[in-house]
């Protein structure tokens, strides 16, 4: 069985806890009817979240913007996540389209889809995109419809990762290109700079690119680990470019807050640069990790000794109860550890949004 727990924001209900109260100790997630059958993948937008297991998409959160889908409006919108509709309000969600990447901007919500080949080629959007963050042209900018996304990606190419931050979305092709929609004001989707409405190529990368992750305001691409190749695109805000390392050979995992970026290597060290005013970088003395998740401006890590670490910006209780002034800098709390466990459960994951955190927990 799995169990999810979360802890954070949640003034719009996108913990799935049953109310819309923050929380800093873990509570138990609720699903409206099925629950996830696999540690489910954690994607976050500003008010709403989104999880994706075995190939199945459930949300909670704020429904007024369309990012979670065609839904009813309940009565009560805080009674835990439910499974995304992608049709008609009226009709089953589709069981036979697997769902296989998913991400989030503010207001937004991206899918990826299997075509009846088997293949990862159908791109969807729903959500409200003010700066063309859904990637259907400047007309529509709102639909709680999951909408195709035409003519993308190239025929014969399959998508291999996406990635969404705060306003733009990123995809990476199996060939190694890299398209991109959304604000782009700030080079986050190479030139020129300007809101891109549609799927645009970003060009002048000279490495094939396997992974994507995006902060506020940059886009970094990496090459495979052996290469250890990268870029960041986008503003130098926080030195985010300018204080990276020159490669990251031997890299296991990444993530990006709103203003930084995290390499966690397969030693388990975790490398991090970019914005540190809350203690949102690696702290002092962090032991060997796992796993990692990168919220807006925190950060977690699953310890080899099966704690999991909290640290950053905890404002909403997204790092546990005990902060200073909301931060918990140049230190880490200890969220969950598995030696609390029965001896037949194990924490099988972690994720983090727009300050909020999750652990997974499988018996």
């Amino acid at each position: 069985m799995t169990t999810l727990f979360a802890i954070g924001s949640n003034g719009s209900g996108q913990l799935g806890i049953g109310h819309k109260e923050d929380v800093s100790v873990p509570k138990q997630v609720h699903f409206q009817n099925e629950t996830p059958s696999s540690t489910p993948q954690v994607r976050a937008g500003g008010n709403h979240t989104l999880l994706l297991s075995s190939g199945r998409l459930f949300c909670s959160g704020d429904i007024s913007s369309g990012a979670c889908g065609l839904v009813s409006e309940p009565e009560n919108d805080d009674s835990g996540f439910r499974e995304v509709r992608l049709d008609t309000e009226e009709s089953s969600t589709r069981h036979d389209s697997t769902i296989c990447f998913c991400a989030a901007t503010w207001e937004a919500t991206t899918i990826v889809l299997k075509d009846e080949r088997g293949k990862a080629t159908k791109v969807y959007s729903f959500g409200t995109g003010n700066k063309g963050e859904l990637g259907q042209g400047e007309l529509l900018f709102r639909s709680s419809k999951a909408q195709l996304i035409k003519e993308f990606p190239p025929d014969g190419l399959e998508v291999v990762d996406l990635a969404a931050s705060v306003s733009h979305v990123v995809i990476v092709l199996e060939n190694g290109d890299v398209y991109g929609w959304g604000n782009g004001r700030k080079g986050q989707l190479g030139k020129p700079d300007a809101i891109v409405h549609i799927p645009r190529k970003l060009g002048g990368i000279n490495f094939k690119v396997v992974r994507a992750v995006c902060g506020r305001e940059f886009t970094y691409l990496l090459s495979d680990c052996t290469a250890g190749e990268h870029v960041v695109l986008g503003s130098n805000k926080w030195e985010v470019i300018s204080s990276a390392p020159l490669h990251v050979p031997g890299w296991k995992d990444v993530g990006a807050s709103w203003g930084s970026i995290f390499v966690l290597q397969e030693d388990g060290i975790l490398l991090s640069w970019g914005r540190d005013d809350h203690g949102q970088l690696s702290p002092p003395g962090l032991p060997p990790l796992s796993q990692v998740a990168i919220g807006s401006e925190h950060a977690l890590g699953h310890a080899l000794d099966g704690r999991v670490l909290a640290w950053g910006w905890g404002e909403h209780g997204n790092c546990g109860p005990n902060t200073e002034h909301g931060d918990v800098k140049g230190r880490w709390n200890v969220i969950a550890s598995s030696q609390y466990l029965p001896p037949s459960a194990r924490m099988s994951g972690i994720g983090a949004g727009c300050a909020t955190s999750w652990v997974c927990i499988v018996a």
